[in-house]
């Protein structure tokens, strides 16, 4: 009997609601290890997670028995009932509605994991917003500046 074999890589990226700076250094490496669970017990191998202030990045070994946006409703919607629940933001904590999902190449995952684990020190660099953008632009994906995300400094 013939067998299924797949091998996809995703690299996803999303921020609290109004990219606010939620996600405290304090308890950022909760958060991660949280939605490492939560990428495993979906059956996904987590391969990197990368957190900023108002940011995520998540790079899985993605299982396609799975829909990527339910994947990522179940990441928010756990995560951010998880963060509610254990205290851990003084502030309501939501995420943003829509999310960023690039695929890559298996000749591309140690440069993906890296770039994820160095976000500190590229943010040193570039704004959230810039590299958000740049990632469209670089994956060619077509986007409204308009709904790209409810920054604070867009009207």
């Amino acid at each position: 009997m013939a067998n299924t074999y797949t091998q996809c890589y995703v690299h996803l990226v999303f921020s609290p609601k109004n990219r606010e700076a939620l996600i405290k250094y304090q308890w950022q490496d909760q958060l991660e290890k949280y939605i490492t669970g939560i990428i495993q017990n979906q059956k996904h191998k987590l391969l990197a997670i990368g957190s900023m202030p108002d940011h995520i990045h998540i790079f899985i070994g993605y299982n396609i028995n799975q829909l990527i946006p339910d994947l990522v409703e179940t990441i928010k919607t756990s995560s951010s009932a998880w963060i509610k629940y254990s205290g851990l933001s003084a502030f309501k904590f939501e995420w943003q509605r829509g999310y960023g999902a690039f695929t890559h190449s298996h000749a591309q995952v140690d440069t993906v994991i890296n770039y994820i684990r160095n976000q500190e020190t590229h943010h040193k660099k570039k704004s959230f917003k810039d590299e958000y953008r740049d990632l469209l632009k670089e994956f060619e994906v077509g986007f409204n500046e308009n709904y790209l995300f409810d920054f604070f400094d867009q009207q």
